[in-house]
């Protein structure tokens, strides 16, 4: 191959010496010339040989202690028509230099690619020689999806008028040759009015105009890809219905070449081949289109305008005009267009888009709304927060169709299968003909092209390559409209395996919301501790401040703070020295608390949690803090033990409060007293004993998000929480995790009854196809049979998919 030039980004060069090294080092990769490094852009250029010689330069920039960047891109595909053209397209990607994955589905027409500096024409050209088109996919957009939908309306358009004219020339067609078979009253009126070769001159006009005509994209698409050694639906088809054509046209114009035995025409054959597998596209086309309808309603909720105040006046303006720090307006009937926080005004919003809960939430002063959500009653004004693709819908959009676009593990082994697999078909095809040709009975070559063509046609990979990618379509679609999002593809068969929950406490079983409930002791110290409470982080901490100013009380400067992560903090305030925390913390500085040891057990007993004061080195005060059970915890539990999970508390409480709180709900397995560190070492115990999810909110659940098989993070949690996870809840409790669960495994099956149809239609089939039966019962497959049989075979895979649509938590 010619030398491709890559550009890669590389982090971590700081001077000129940083420069020389990465040239260095890329220079003597064998295969590599020209490179070049650029301080400013922090991008190095290189030409380089081959595939491998890219991959060895990112290998030797990192050996030289820098870091090459990855980039993602995103591409839609055209021209795609089974699980073959998938294989083909990604090997035809993973040839280019510098490509390092790439990932490409039929059901989306996308291919998502990673690469090392990789120009996006190199892509192109790459996908244009394997017989496909290529282009750079724009990201989740009302803009976007109006392309998308108007193409493929064009599609489905085209697709119906070559249906019907196809079925108007083959249904004259299908009376001359197969008329006289049904009512023998016909065969003699045509041979009597016209002449039988006459009708053959009819029928052969009539099959050229079918398959030049409305069948003539499987030519186009067809006989390249056979030229090229790479052969697809569209190969099978072209070749199965050109066979059965042309042999028809010898016979009808040099019946001198054949037996006399075997002069038969099989034009109608030819046309009604064309017409099942174009009828079976519109029904798979129009099916697909129902398979993305999820995801076109979430993109129809972003709005084309906003109204705003500018320059002293409120005016309407397009989204794409709308920046952060704008005073939107929203009116009653009105949908949010875009993230922000409410300044004055109150209103009731739908937010069923965003959480999968239909009751509205009312929103004022201070609270945050969410583009796309929509106001049923009321008015507000608010600050926009978030504008474009920095929205919280536009990130659900992106998120989804990352999900979509990705390979299940499963995938894998269909894409090997299906990679061979025309190529296997043809072979078999070939072979079924010389069989009827040296075994067969009389007339040995008809019966050879016949039975031929019915494996060609029947064979075809449409419906493996569609199984997995349109469950996961509509699976994860369906999910986002239940509020579960699936950040990451594999997530989605990884989470229907998993068998043990854990999940911590805070603000997930919990509302979140804490609140002091006891100062027992000396009460006139909640100045102090409250003083002290405001340095800390911690999510109790805000109680305690928020209590002490609701009654007005007046805070002590902090002379000095320290926090001690999971045990509690120390503070000099007003010339005293104040520690708050655990029994641990106050057994570790020889502070007693036997006085108060009682009322501490009696405060964690009832499910609150006490936090020990020590003032000047001796023991004075309990005080406790209650956070409140979500309402929809305990229905939530209920529903993921019905699923059979094994759900684990993880609490930092201390474990008379943490076993208070699951006595509540139900759950007998309880890690109390945990440090934030300890989380990730629970998790990674826990995946010993079988798969584990872990559901998480907070920043100190990061670690444990990412080390579990499946990380979940409750969307109303951190971002740092919600980057860890591969699934976020944006209905932010509980019930979304038995929704995500029991969408899971319902997807799975979904496509594990897709690729038992799929494989099973085959494998049945096509010895049927090739006359097995014959020998037994007399029995042949025609191939207009086996057309019709190929296209319901696409059309129930998809039709499967979508009965996901109606799935119900």
């Amino acid at each position: 191959m010619s030398n491709a030039t890559l550009s890669l980004p590389v982090e971590g060069m700081t001077c000129a010496s940083c420069v020389a090294r990465v040239e260095r080092a890329i220079s003597a990769v064998p295969g590599v010339h020209d490179a070049s490094v650029n301080l400013a852009s922090n991008r190095a250029s290189f030409s380089v040989e081959n595939a491998e010689a890219a991959k060895a330069v990112a290998a030797a920039i990192t050996r030289a202690g820098y870091e090459p960047v990855e980039e993602a891109r995103d591409f839609s595909i055209a021209g795609m028509t089974c699980a073959s053209c998938v294989a083909r397209v990604e090997r035809a990607i993973l040839a280019v230099p510098g490509v390092t994955a790439a990932s490409v589905n039929l059901a989306t027409e996308r291919a998502a690619v990673r690469g090392l500096g990789v120009a996006p024409a190199a892509i192109i050209a790459a996908v244009a020689r394997a017989g496909y088109e290529a282009a750079p996919a724009e990201g989740a957009s009302a803009a976007r999806l109006e392309e998308e939908t108007a193409r493929r309306a064009a599609e489905e358009s085209a697709l119906l008028r070559d249906t019907l004219i196809a079925a108007a020339l083959t249904l004259p067609l299908f009376l001359l040759e197969m008329g006289g078979h049904i009512v023998p009253a016909l065969h003699h009126t045509i041979d009597h009015v016209i002449g039988m070769r006459n009708a053959w001159y009819l029928e052969f006009v009539l099959a050229s105009a079918v398959l030049f005509g409305p069948g003539w994209r499987f030519q186009r698409h067809g006989w390249p890809g056979l030229l090229r050694g790479a052969p697809d639906m569209n190969a099978l088809v072209a070749l199965g219905a050109g066979a059965a054509w042309a042999y028809s046209a010898v016979s009808t114009f040099a019946p001198a070449l054949l037996p006399d035995t075997a002069r038969h025409v099989y034009f109608e054959a030819a046309a009604m081949i064309v017409t099942l597998i174009l009828a079976g596209r519109l029904m798979e086309a129009r099916s697909k289109g129902r398979a993305s309808a999820a995801i076109r309603r979430l993109m129809h909720l972003q709005s084309r305008t906003a109204r705003v105040e500018r320059d002293g006046a409120t005016q309407e303006i397009p989204i794409e005009s709308l920046i952060a720090g704008d005073i939107v307006v929203l009116r009653p009937g009105e949908r949010v267009p875009t993230d922000g926080e409410v300044l004055d005004g109150s209103a009731m919003l739908d937010e069923s888009m965003l959480t999968g809960e239909p009751v509205p939430v009312r929103k004022q002063a201070g609270d945050r709304v969410t583009g796309g959500t929509l106001a049923t009653t009321g008015g507000l004004r608010f600050r926009a927060t978030a504008v474009g693709g920095e929205t919280v819908l536009a990130q659900i959009l992106a998120m989804v169709e990352g999900a979509q676009a990705a390979k299940l593990p499963i995938q894998a082994v269909v894409d090997r299968i299906t990679l061979w697999f025309v190529p296997v078909v043809m072979g078999i095809a070939a072979l079924t003909a010389l069989a009827w040709l040296v075994l067969g009975p009389e007339p040995r070559l008809a019966h050879a092209l016949v039975n031929g063509v019915a494996v060609l046609i029947i064979a075809c990979p449409c419906a493996m390559g569609l199984a997995t990618p349109t469950s996961i379509m509509v699976g994860t679609g369906r999910a986002a409209e239940l509020g579960v999002v699936f950040r990451r593809g594999d997530a989605l068969q990884q989470l229907g395996e998993v068998s043990i929950l854990a999940v911590d406490k805070t603000g997930t079983l919990t509302e979140g919301h804490p609140k002091l409930t006891d100062v027992i002791g000396d009460t006139t110290l909640l100045p102090l501790i409250a003083a002290a409470e405001s340095r800390s982080e911690h999510p109790l901490a805000a109680a305690i401040v928020s209590a002490a100013r609701e009654q007005g009380l007046t805070l002590p400067e902090v002379e000095r703070f320290e926090a001690l992560p999971g045990r509690g903090l120390t503070a000099r305030v007003a010339g005293h020295e104040i520690a708050i925390g655990s029994a641990r913390m106050m057994a570790e500085r020889n502070i007693g608390f036997e006085a108060l040891e009682t009322e501490a057990a009696r405060l964690a007993g009832l499910g609150r949690t006490p936090f020990l004061v020590a003032l000047d080195g001796k023991a004075a005060a309990v005080i406790a803090v209650a956070d409140p059970i979500r309402a929809s915890t305990p229905g939530a539990i209920a529903a993921l033990r019905a699923l059979g999970l094994r759900v684990v508390m993880v609490s930092g409480d201390n474990r008379r409060t943490a076993e208070a709180i699951a006595a509540q709900l139900g759950i007998t397995e309880i890690r109390a007293e945990v440090l934030p560190a300890d989380k990730l070492n629970i998790v990674s115990a826990l995946r010993q004993e079988g798969p584990t999810a872990f559901l998480g909110d907070g920043i100190n659940d990061a670690p444990a998000l990412a080390a579990a098989d499946v990380g979940i993070a409750i969307g109303t949690g951190t971002d740092v929480a919600m980057e860890s996870a591969q699934v976020v809840l944006m209905g932010g409790d509980l019930t979304g995790v038995a929704r995500a669960v029991g969408l899971s495994r319902a997807t799975m099956r979904n496509i594990h009854q897709n690729l038992f149809w799929a494989f099973a239609y085959n494998a049945a089939l096509v010895p049927v196809a090739a006359g097995a039966l014959y020998p037994v019962a007399g029995v042949l497959l025609s191939p207009v049979l086996a057309a019709a049989a190929m296209g319901l075979s696409s059309v129930f895979v998809v039709t499967n998919a979508l009965r996901l649509r109606r799935f119900a938590a």
